[in-house]
């Protein structure tokens, strides 16, 4: 497809876009979208980021930083164009939508229920934050300072494939009753 060649099919994939937001109904992360249309519908995903710039510009999404993620979410101007549009639309798609969103919604919110970043402070201070997420909420969270790039990057190994068997560990000893 070429991104110029047909208005139709251009018009159709703004739709789409706007369709999985609406269906979605809550904030989501740019992966999770470009997964659930790509899902849809073969479309190259440089051609989606255009056709969610655009749909950013004319404001019928809006994008915002959530926690440390940025999401996208429907907005009413969006609504009611895509109450307008969704006609054009191939039942087809909308059905490949419906049938995969769950399962890809359930992916994406398991694969953000650990983070781990470091942020540079200094040439050899490094700030770490390690969160465990659930249901859009932060629930646990924890910084720490590391003092080279390595460490830094060890300790976002580490809890990204050990925080399952951590998270436990520290809730015990944050809780552990030291009174004997």
């Amino acid at each position: 497809m070429k991104i110029t060649s047909d208005n139709e099919t251009l018009a159709e994939n703004k739709v789409l876009i706007l369709y999985v937001l609406d269906t979605v109904n809550k904030p989501i992360t740019n992966d999770a979208l470009y997964s659930i249309v790509s899902s849809a519908t073969d479309l190259n995903y440089f051609y989606f980021q255009q056709f969610l710039l655009d749909l950013i510009e004319v404001k019928y999404v809006v994008c915002y930083t959530k926690e440390t993620q940025d999401v996208y979410e429907l907005t009413e101007s969006g609504k009611n164009t895509l109450d307008l549009t969704l006609d054009i639309l191939p039942g087809i798609i909308k059905l490949k939508v419906d049938t995969n969103l769950k399962s890809s919604i359930e992916m994406f919110e398991n694969a953000q229920s650990v983070v781990a970043e470091y942020i540079p402070k200094s040439e050899n201070e490094y700030e770490v934050q390690c969160k465990i997420v659930e249901n859009n909420e932060v629930i646990f969270d924890i910084k720490t300072f590391a003092y080279s790039r390595e460490q830094a990057q060890n300790i976002v190994d580490n809890w990204k494939k050990n925080a399952s068997k951590l998270y436990p560990k520290l809730i015990g000893l944050l809780t552990k009753n030291t009174k004997k």
